[in-house]
């Protein structure tokens, strides 16, 4: 095994005091480093051409990834694994040492003088946690990706096949970086002849359970949706709020159906997502009024393992049939009591609950309308595009809304898209042979390493974070791929993803990362040990499996 904790270390430093908080301009500057540091290496000087700098597509920010790769030279092979790692971070307005946030020697002495909490504090004076941001999600990570591509630098004749680092920023936002990047990994396919066969992701893992003694490797990825819902009520003054219904109303219940349900957990593989929850609910009134709002927009985290986009969409119309339905119901109720008691005489309600997805909205309305609504739906999407605040949710949202406004039924009605980035579920079982040699690697590396560490390394089927691995692989058909597109009224516009370019890649992915806690919060701190030495040395042993010397 490399004892590479302090080399490890002091490259983790490095990157942490570079700032580089996503959309802030930090993520160039930090690419620039990265590159400048590769290059420096004595290989990549005599192989100029095996560094790239590569600037995102279709991105409003101008940032760029780091690409970098060693030939083998023992026994030449055309067999390439891929190192992956994100160089972006999420930002420090919410640490009290601000000033120190990306430093970490010096937050160490300054947290020595505050109240801490007490696992926090425990942890502070054991000597075996790091602080800082970005010392855990993901510049640890990087750094042991970086060790090891300047150790394969330095000694290529050690691998019969090919070593790639991808350094890409926007993880944390967009992945604009990753989703970039497909087109240079195709180019360099093409050129090189490079056979991808493996990808390993160094993002961070953490205990799932207080007082879980173990440590995690996972085998592909959780998806990540984010199913949204335009909800239309009927207008009245709030004097006479029985002659129409707010969506608020319906609204909140639909949260209430959705949010922490458990239904909604998709169980493979003995694994279980956790239940969506709302991240927005809101009306979409401009300006105060004594009239109830014309709309409502909420939208949901949503987690999936073997769902399809178009098993989610089918699932949350039948959840929100069943939340408009009782919305209806309690108002009917709460309409009888007050008529009964205030005397006055109980109108009949004539809506039903109605729920469409955004594509039957839009097929009814072309049928309806023809080319003119089809035109001036365009013609909005550019204006909104004008809008530079808006982000895909909001830009997503005013669509569906402005498309609204040609329905010629417009009774109550909840209109179900999706309004973001579709992160890509995995599935890594032994289906193919990459598959399956890539599981044996990973259970021999960590058959060598386990008794060098005294805590359990444990393999699991899906990295349960988000992360930049659901963009090289894909196990989604076409149709689960088309029901985002199609529901999507940012598509093409505000927001777009060639998945035939992750299909075209499609190299099976595990994530070996940073230990530790509390990422994207003030304490974020990783566990030196399993960081510094174990990542780097399970990450090489899974890559002397697969194209290295035994």
């Amino acid at each position: 095994m490399f004892d590479c904790r302090e080399e490890v270390w002091a490259l983790t430093k490095q990157l942490v005091r570079i700032e580089s908080i996503v959309n802030e301009g930090g993520e160039k500057v930090m690419s620039q480093a990265l590159h400048t540091l590769i290059s420096s290496y004595p290989y990549f000087q005599q192989h100029i051409e095996h560094i790239i700098y590569q600037q995102t597509e279709n991105d409003e920010q101008e940032r760029y990834n780091v690409i970098a790769f060693v030939k083998g030279t023992k026994n030449p092979s055309n067999k390439t694994v891929l190192l992956m790692g994100h160089i972006d971070t999420v930002g420090i307005d919410d640490f009290n040492l601000k000033e120190h946030a990306l430093d970490p020697d010096a937050l160490a002495q300054a947290l020595q003088q505050e109240d801490l909490p007490e696992a926090v504090k425990d942890h502070l004076t054991s000597g075996e946690f790091e602080f800082g941001r970005g010392v855990l999600d993901m510049k640890s990570g990087v750094a042991s990706h970086l060790y090891l591509l300047k150790y394969y630098s330095e000694h290529p004749e050690e691998l019969e096949g090919n070593l790639m680092a991808v350094f890409e920023c926007d993880e944390e936002d967009g992945s604009h970086g990753i989703i970039s990047s497909l087109t240079e990994l195709k180019r360099l396919r093409d050129v090189h002849g490079f056979d991808y066969v493996a990808a390993i992701n160094a993002d961070f893992v953490s205990p799932r359970y207080n007082g879980d003694p173990n440590r995690y490797i996972y085998k592909g990825t959780v998806g990540k949706l984010l199913p949204s819902f335009f909800i239309t009520g009927s207008e009245t003054h709030v004097g006479s709020c029985f002659e129409g219904i707010d969506p608020n109303f319906i609204a909140a219940h639909l949260t209430r159906q959705i949010s922490y349900n458990p239904a909604l957990c998709n169980e493979a593989f003995g694994e279980t997502t956790v239940p969506p929850v709302s991240l927005k609910q809101m009306d979409l009134k401009p300006t105060y009024t004594v009239q109830t709002a014309l709309s409502a927009y909420v939208y949901f985290n949503f987690f999936i393992h073997s769902w399809s986009p178009k098993e989610v969409l089918e699932l949350l119309t039948v959840e929100a049939e069943t939340a408009f339905s009782t919305a209806l119901q309690e108002f009917k109720q709460h309409y009888a009591t007050f008529s009964k008691v205030s005397g006055e005489p109980m109108n009949d309600i004539l809506w039903e609950p109605r729920v469409m997805k955004y594509e039957d909205m839009l097929s009814l309305l072309q049928k309806e309308h023809g080319e003119a609504f089809t035109l001036h739906v365009e013609a909005f999407k550019d204006q909104l595009l004008q809008q530079t605040d808006l982000d895909t949710r909001m830009f997503a949202v005013r669509v569906v809304e402005e498309t609204w406004k040609w329905m010629p039924d417009k009774n109550p009605t909840i209109i179900l898209f999706y309004s973001s980035l579709y992160s890509p579920r995995i599935e890594v079982t032994g289906k193919s042979d990459k598959e399956q040699n890539l599981l044996d690697a990973l259970d021999m590396a960590v058959e060598t390493v386990q008794p060098n560490y005294p805590h359990p390394i444990v393999t699991k089927n899906f990295f349960p974070y988000i992360s930049d691995m659901s963009f090289v692989a894909l196990s989604d058909d076409e149709s689960g791929i088309s029901a985002v597109s199609t529901n999507n009224p940012g598509w093409g516009t505000k927001h777009y993803v060639d998945y035939e370019a992750i299909r075209a890649i499609n190299v099976p992915v595990i994530n070996i990362g940073p230990y530790g806690y509390d990422a994207h919060k003030q304490y974020e701190r990783m566990e030196r040990d399993f960081t510094l030495n174990i990542v780097p040395n399970l990450t090489n042993e899974v890559l002397k499996n697969l194209i290295g010397s035994r």
